[in-house]
């Protein structure tokens, strides 16, 4: 059976990690003037460190995720 509340829980704090890693990029990056692309010609410098902290977090949790997906439903793991 399926542990509901935990994938919940696990799913929930992968949200909240892109809503981060999403913010940090938003911050950092101007965007176009349609307002919603970001203007990679005309960016400033990204700190890599931080790009790289916040891609961990995330690719992190999404292979937890994956982890209890895979084990609970018997999906083939590649």
């Amino acid at each position: 059976m399926l542990e509901k509340d935990m994938v919940a829980k696990e799913l929930s704090k992968l949200i909240d990690i892109r809503t981060d890693f999403l913010g940090y990029l938003d911050e950092n990056i101007p965007k176009k003037s349609n307002n919603i692309e970001f203007d990679f010609e005309d960016n400033p410098t990204l700190d890599a460190k931080s790009i790289h902290e916040h891609f961990f977090k995330l690719d992190y949790q999404a292979r937890k995720l994956r982890g209890f997906l895979v084990k609970e439903l018997g999906i083939k793991a590649e």
